[in-house]
């Protein structure tokens, strides 16, 4: 099987759709062996940073000299990124083969995986023959029922902030996802949570009295930022008898100092199993790598790539907006999944918003961009829908002068198209 083989394999239509359940994932990794049982995991659910979340551990780890796997969901710009071994996506011919293999037992089953099942079990037999110390571990949606749950005990488990999103399989209401995310916490546990939410930490509170797990919350009031700008932030955080001074994140985002709060609060729980001094903390932080969180792809004009895709992302992007550039008014690019209750999250968006233009992210899913534009229109926002994301990104351009700031936003599916749109049209 050649890489392009795999990848036709992998997104076969063998595999597409999504049935809720762990029998398939836990059928086809006992075929594989069950290489999930020869590794150690930090698990990690929410609905909002859970991708930096897992950036920055991966990265603290491989600093304390861990053979470290990272595990995300969905890849940015390369499928290769699913799954990576100390900071390095897993290479053609490593897919290639072990997509074969795996495919001799996934085609042995009455029941056939879903693609992500597929790939979870892809994943596992990686791992296990990189023979990874810890594996960061990101569900794909949900937490109980998603196919990454089939692991034992985690090191810790890790809930980032939660947001209502994914409604159809999650529920519409804070409990229900909450609910959901509480899958992943298992009996005599460690579970770490973001916080900030009162419905969720009384859910996860009650459901970690049943498992008899013990649960920690991130404590923001012992955050200090001293300094936040479009390239990072430098800030201070204590947790138990830890102080951590002059911390410096090179993500830009005014949300990635509370995401790195929770990840150092993940730590100071993990210290009681692994050796993970003080320096390797710090320069894991500092040296951590995340593509399409308000990341900056050019300058003059600004031009930002954020994924944020439900209202409390967008209105983590907002606060970075108004804090970076005092309220000043956007050229928004932005294209989201048709599943989306779009209302809200322009109902924190259009404020800063001058003019939109919308395109079409590259997924089966997308909305229109027509029906787009519309929402912006209906809130007295000029907009104009986009054949191409190419073709948005070119009007954007065209229309800003060199002190304004373009925001593409609404979908990590597009990431991919908007900076390869940006490098081509900026050289």
């Amino acid at each position: 099987m050649t890489y392009d083989e795999a990848l036709e394999y992998i997104h076969g239509i063998y595999w597409r759709g999504s049935k809720l359940g762990l029998s398939r994932t836990e059928e086809i990794l006992e075929l594989l062996g069950n290489p999930q049982k020869q590794l150690k995991f930090v698990h990690v659910a929410g609905t909002n940073g859970k991708g930096s979340t897992c950036a920055m551990l991966a990265s603290i780890f491989r600093k304390a000299g861990y053979k470290t796997g990272l595990y995300i969901s969905p890849y940015i710009v390369r499928f290769n990124e699913r799954m990576q071994f100390n900071g390095e996506p897993i290479s053609d011919d490593e897919l290639a083969e072990i997509t074969e293999y795996v495919s001799i037992f996934a085609e042995s089953m009455k029941d056939k995986p879903t693609e992500f099942e597929l790939v979870t079990a892809i994943g596992m037999e990686f791992f296990k023959r990189k023979n990874c110390d810890i594996v960061i571990l990101e569900t794909g949606l949900g937490g109980e029922l998603d196919s990454t749950n089939v692991i034992d005990v985690p090191e810790a488990a890790v809930i980032t902030a939660i947001d209502i999103d994914h409604i159809k399989e999650l529920g519409g209401t804070i409990e229900s996802v909450a609910s959901a995310k509480a899958g992943i916490i298992k009996k005599g546990g460690d579970v770490v949570f973001y916080g900030n939410n009162s419905v969720a930490s009384t859910v996860f509170a009650r459901k970690c009295q049943e498992m008899d797990a013990n649960l920690i919350e991130a404590n923001f009031e012992k955050l200090n930022i001293k300094d936040s700008t479009i390239d990072g932030a430098i800030f201070d955080y204590s947790v138990e008898d830890t102080i951590y001074e002059n911390v410096h994140i090179p993500l830009p985002g005014t949300y990635q100092v509370y995401n790195c709060a929770l990840v150092l609060t993940v730590i100071e729980v993990l210290k009681k199993r692994f050796t993970l001094d003080k320096e390797s903390v710090i320069t894991g932080i500092a040296d951590v790598k995340w593509p399409g969180r308000f990341e900056v792809l050019r300058r003059n004009p600004i031009f930002i790539a954020d994924g944020g895709h439900n209202p409390h992302g967008i209105q983590g992007t907002a606060d970075s907006i108004r804090h970076h550039f005092q309220n000043r008014k956007i050229i928004a690019i932005m294209g989201v999944m048709g599943d989306k209750d779009v209302s809200p999250m322009l109902d924190i968006l259009a404020p800063l918003v001058k003019s939109a233009y919308t395109v079409k992210p590259n997924n089966p899913r997308a909305m229109d961009p027509e029906v787009l534009a519309e929402y912006f229109r209906n809130r007295g926002i000029r907009a104009t829908a986009c054949n191409e994301i190419e073709q948005g990104v070119a009007s954007a351009l065209k229309e800003a002068n060199a002190d304004d700031i373009i925001c593409a936003l609404g979908s990590f599916y597009m990431y991919g198209d908007i900076a390869a749109a940006v490098d081509k049209l900026s050289n």
